[in-house]
């Protein structure tokens, strides 16, 4: 088991993702997956910034976004691990779903439109059309 992330530098005519934000994406995938265990440990900023070519504040940035999400912990001099990122995203995704529940009612929408407005940035996000 070794963490595996791949920079897009996208092609012509096409953007690519922010490299933070592939690097963000690519560990917090690997860990829901299963394929970086609770309890790994990831490498310093510096070292993976020199090992895919950034500099070392975008894979900060990526770490730190990671942490605020509950993907990692960083534990001092020992290191930074991968944390229990389940239970982390469930929580997380239940407190966004109860701010847009109350944020929703106070602007006076039905439930049925604020599901349909739920479904559209879903959709959006995911970028999928069923």
């Amino acid at each position: 088991m070794t963490l595996k992330i791949v920079i897009d530098e996208g092609a012509e005519g096409r953007a690519a993702a922010a490299p933070y934000e592939q690097v963000r994406a690519q560990i917090a995938a690997q860990a829901r997956s299963g394929s970086l265990p609770v309890g790994y440990k990831l490498p310093t900023v510096r070292g993976l910034a020199e090992g895919l070519g950034l500099a070392a504040n975008t894979v900060a940035k990526a770490y730190r976004a990671l942490e605020e999400d509950g993907v990692i912990e960083t534990r001092g001099r020992n290191g930074t691990f991968v944390a229990a990122a389940g239970d982390a995203a469930a929580k997380g995704a239940a407190s966004a779903a109860q701010a847009y529940a109350e944020r929703v009612r106070r602007l006076g929408l039905s439930e049925e439109d604020a599901v349909a407005a739920a479904r559209d940035a879903l959709r959006a996000a995911y970028g999928s059309a069923g």
